[in-house]
Order: structure tokens, then sequence, then C-alpha cells
């Protein structure tokens, strides 16, 4: 009877012994599994913080580089145009040069004899501002006379500053020589090369 009390006990201790065996080795291994896990977030989460610092890092660098393009078009363009304000500012200064120079009359007669030499052309009227039809006058009629057979009449108009206005008179044709024109054609023709030549600069 002892002998079967002592077999019951030491198999109650060899079962309680297994159990307790299975149940600390099925903690560790839910322990490790849940480790594993947290680890395994862990380094997911440590992956999309460097993922998005990494984004933000390159989003920052693109707009500053943008931002870098940008300031470098504005500062081009802004370039550009006071280049063609000073060229504009240079070639009226020129324009009213020749317009208030002795050469102005010469001008006149030369672009009114080749308008003259047209087959249809018939009488002209040149259009001048008051102050240079006082100024030059006498002179121009007279010189105009003198080298075109056609009928040629001197007006005055206060429409333009400086220049003159060559028109065929019952046709609402006319050429417009004025300041206003002759700086902006100039101007038209020159911007273009001016922009060229500093793309070219790029």
């Amino acid at each position: 009877m002892e002998i079967q009390l002592q077999e019951l006990i030491d198999q109650i201790k060899k079962d309680g012994v297994a159990a307790a065996e299975t149940e600390a080795e099925s903690i560790l291994q839910a322990a490790k599994a849940e480790a594993e896990t947290i680890l395994s977030n862990a380094r997911a989460e440590a992956d999309q913080i460097v993922l998005r610092a990494k984004t933000e890092q390159e989003r920052l660098v693109k707009s500053g580089e943008d931002a870098i393009r940008q300031a470098g078009r504005n500062l081009l363009l802004s370039f550009r145009e006071s280049v063609v304000r000073e060229l504009t500012a240079v070639v009226r200064d020129n324009v009213e040069a020749v317009n208030s120079s002795e050469t102005f009359a010469q001008l006149i007669l030369r672009a009114v004899e080749g308008w003259a030499a047209r087959p249809d052309a018939g009488d002209l009227t040149v259009l001048l501002n008051s102050a240079d039809l006082a100024r030059l006058e006498k002179t121009l009629l007279a010189d105009l006379k003198a080298r075109v057979q056609n009928g040629v009449t001197l007006k005055a108009s206060d429409h333009f500053d400086g220049g003159f206005r060559i028109a065929m008179q019952d046709d609402g044709v006319y050429y417009d020589f004025s300041a206003e024109a002759v700086v902006e054609m100039l101007s038209n023709y020159l911007s273009p090369n001016i922009t060229a030549l500093l793309k070219e600069a790029e």
C-alpha cells in the first residue's frame, strides 16, 4: 500500500512537472511570438518613419529647387524687361534727336519722293506737329515743290508729338513716321533680338 501511494505521488509529481513544463513552454512560446510581433511592428513603424522622413526631405528639396528656378526665371524676366525698357528709351532719344535735327527735313523729302514715285500716287499731304510745321514750312514746301510733280500739302496735326505722316488725299491711307510709331516699330524689331540674345546666355 505504501508502495502504491509512493507511485501515485511520483506519478502526480511527474504529471504536475510535465504540465508545468508544458505550461511554461506555452508561455515561453507566446512570449516569443508576442516579442516577434512587437519587434516586427516596431521595424515596420521605423521603416514608415524613415520613408516619411525621406519623402518629406525629397519634397522639401524639390520645393527649394522649384523656388530657386522660379526666382531665376523672375530675375531673368525682370532683367529682360529692364533691357527692353532701356532700349526703348535709347531708341526714343535717338528718334527725337533725328526729328529735331537738320536732317529731319531731308528725311521727309526722301519719304515723299519715294511715295510720289509710285504710279498710283496722287496729291499728298504731309502732317507735322505745329512746332515742326512752323520751323520747317517755308524751306520744306519749297523743296517739295521743286522735287515732286504732284501737289503736296503741309498740315499741322497735334495728334502726335514728333515725326510726320504722309497721306494720300481723299484716300484715307497714310504712312506713319511719327515718333511714337517709329519707336514702337524699332523696339518691336529689337526686343525679340535682345530676348534671343538673353536666351542664349541662359
